[in-house]
């Protein structure tokens, strides 16, 4: 499974990050940014799903099965 972030979307609301630091940072202006190419561990498939359904502009997509 993979993350990736619509820059064109994203309006730096910052809950992606907050619900999932291990999956997501920000950059120098405060917008999302996937970590680690995106690419989510078992482990942390809940937080990806949790950051996806969370974000206001649904600027998140999850990529399954990658």
């Amino acid at each position: 499974m993979k993350l990736q972030i619509d820059v064109g979307l994203c309006q730096g609301n910052g809950r992606c990050y907050d619900l999932a630091p291990d999956l997501f940072g920000d950059d120098e202006e405060g917008y999302g940014k996937v970590l680690n190419d995106g690419v989510v561990p078992l482990e942390k498939e809940d937080d990806a799903r949790r950051a996806v359904l969370n974000c206001p502009e649904h600027a998140i997509r999850l990529i399954e099965g990658t």
